[in-house]
C-alpha cells in the first residue's frame, strides 16, 4: 500500500542547504524505499540526488517542503524533519 506524506519546515542553518547538509539528507533519504522530493520556490527535485538539491540554491532560513510517496512515507518525512532540526550538518 502506497501512502503520501509531506511537511513544510524552515531550515535552521546559517548557510542554507549546501553540500554538507545535502549529503547528510541524501544519505538518510536512501534508507527508505519511498520516493522523496524537496519542494522549494516552485521547483521540485529528487531528494536522493545531491546535484538536484544543490541546484535549488536553498539559502539561510529557507522554507522547504519534504514530500514522500511510498510504503514508509510518513516515517521518511518524520525522520528527515528530525534530521534537519537536530543534525549539526544543518547548523
Amino acid at each position: 500500500m502506497s501512502t503520501e506524506a509531506s511537511k513544510r519546515i524552515t531550515l535552521k542553518g546559517t548557510h542554507g542547504l549546501h553540500a554538507r547538509p545535502a549529503t547528510t539528507f541524501v544519505d538518510t533519504d536512501k534508507k527508505f524505499k519511498t520516493d522523496i522530493a524537496i519542494l522549494y520556490d516552485g521547483q521540485e527535485v529528487d531528494g536522493k540526488s545531491i546535484i538536484s538539491i544543490l541546484t535549488l540554491g536553498i539559502g539561510q532560513s529557507a522554507k522547504i517542503t519534504i514530500k514522500a510517496t511510498g510504503k514508509d512515507a510518513q516515517k521518511a518525512v518524520d525522520d528527515l524533519v528530525t534530521l534537519i532540526k537536530t543534525s549539526e550538518a544543518f547548523d
